[in-house]
């Protein structure tokens, strides 16, 4: 199992921007609660799922299998 940026630079860019204005809170998510601060409980989750291969919610991560 390996987690990454993902490839796309702007993404990536983006994303940290939202990230750095929501003070490490997912920009994609609207409730600031702990569940949401990057990299968020979904992920973390997905993670954990030795079956989940992809990106997390946001798009700034991905998760191989191998």
């Amino acid at each position: 199992m390996a987690v990454r940026l993902n490839e796309n630079k702007e993404i990536v860019t983006m994303i940290r921007e939202g990230l750095k204005a929501k003070n490490g809170y997912c920009p994609c998510r609207l409730e600031i609660i702990p569940e949401n601060k990057c990299m968020c409980k979904e992920f973390r989750d997905q993670i954990d799922d030795p079956e989940f291969e992809g990106y997390c919610h946001c798009m700034l991560y991905y998760k191989s299998k191998d």
